[in-house]
C-alpha cells in the first residue's frame, strides 16, 4: 500500500515509510516505531492507519545508527540488536525528527497531524505531545515515560496512553508513577488493560491479543476522530 519517502530535518535527510488512504485523507499521522525500526509490523500499523483514512507516515528514527535497519521480534538475534540499538538512540534527536515529520506531513496538506508510537514509539508519542506541535497524540505501552511525567505541564494538546497492566517493561511503580503524574491532567486519557503484557497489539508478537487489540485500536481511532477533525 506504502511507499518511501525522503523528509528532511534539522540534523540530515531522512528515510519515511508513507501510506496513503483511497480518498482525501481525514489528517495525518506520525506513525512511531518500536525498537526493530520501521519493520513489517511498523508498516503495517501506518497501512491500518491509512485504511481508517489517515495518510500515515512512520519516520525511520533509527537512521543515525544505521541504514534501513529492518527487523523483527523472532529471534534472539534480534532482540539484542535491538536492545542495542535502544540503548544507543537518542531520543531528543528522535523528537526533532518527529517534529521535522510533522512538518512534512502538514506540507503535504494534513491540516491536522496526530503521532501514534509503540514501546519506544509510546514513549516518543508521549514527548510528542510535550514538545512538538502535534494535535493528538497516542502511546501504547511506551516505555520510560514515569521518568518523564515532570514534563506532563507542557501538555496543551490531547493524549491517549494504552498502559498494559502486566507489562514486563514497565513494572508497577512506573505505572503507579505515570496514574499519579498524568491520572489528573484533562488533557490526559489513561486506559489499563490490566491483564495484558508488552507489546499486545504487535501481530505475530508472542503477547498479541486479538480482542484487547481490538479495544485498543478503536478507541485510537475514535480519539483521532474526535481530535483530528
Amino acid at each position: 500500500m506504502g511507499d518511501w519517502i525522503q523528509v528532511r530535518g534539522p540534523d540530515g535527510a531522512f528515510r519515511a515509510y508513507i501510506a496513503r488512504p483511497a480518498g482525501a485523507p481525514r489528517a495525518a499521522v506520525i506513525a512511531i516505531q518500536e525498537i526493530f525500526g520501521v519493520n513489517a509490523v511498523m508498516r503495517g500499523k501506518a497501512d491500518w492507519l491509512a485504511r481508517e483514512g489517515y495518510l500515515a507516515v512512520a519516520p525511520d528514527l533509527f537512521w543515525r545508527l544505521g541504514t534501513d535497519i529492518d527487523i523483527t521480534d523472532q529471534s534472539e538475534a534480534e532482540w539484542a540488536q535491538a536492545f542495542d540499538y535502544f540503548k544507543r538512540f537518542d531520543s531528543g534527536a528522535g523528537v526533532r525528527d518527529i517534529q521535522a515529520t510533522i512538518a512534512h506531513a502538514r506540507a503535504l496538506g494534513g491540516a491536522k497531524v496526530g503521532a501514534v508510537g509503540y514501546c519506544l514509539g509510546g514513549m516518543l508519542a508521549y514527548l510528542a505531545a510535550t514538545r512538538t506541535d502535534a494535535d493528538a497524540s497516542v502511546g501504547y505501552y511506551g516505555v520510560g515515560i514515569a521518568g518523564l511525567v515532570s514534563e506532563a505541564a507542557n501538555i496543551t494538546k490531547p493524549l491517549m496512553l494504552h498502559i498494559a497492566g502486566k507489562d514486563a517493561f514497565v513494572q508497577q511503580a512506573d505505572q503507579d508513577a505515570m496514574h499519579l503524574g498524568l491520572g489528573g491532567n484533562p488533557k490526559v486519557t489513561l486506559h489499563t488493560y490490566a491483564e495484558q503484557d508488552h507489546a499486545f497489539t504487535r501481530e505475530g508478537g508472542k503477547h498479541y491479543d486479538q480482542a484487547a487489540a481490538q479495544l485498543a485500536d478503536g478507541r485510537t481511532i475514535a480519539f483521532f476522530q474526535e481530535h483530528l477533525s
